[in-house]
């Protein structure tokens, strides 16, 4: 239960520090738009999809993975 908690909290944390520059993307002037485009569509969006469905559903794909017995 507390790796649980801790893996969320991680992934949370993730999460809102990808999104900034999304922000950034979308708030900033026209000029700079070019500079921002094509990390934010390779790197930033795709990293911020891949949190928020591991949160959502992250406890289903840990499901097909069993656990070691020790």
């Amino acid at each position: 239960m507390r790796a649980n908690v801790l893996s969320r909290s991680v992934l949370r944390w993730i999460h809102i520090v990808i999104s900034i520059p999304i922000y950034g993307y979308i708030y900033s002037p026209f000029e700079k738009l070019p500079q921002y485009a094509r990390p934010t569509r390779f790197v930033f969006f795709p990293l911020m999809v891949l949190t928020g469905l591991l949160m959502w559903k992250g406890h289903l794909l840990w499901r097909l993975f069993p656990k070691r017995p020790a």
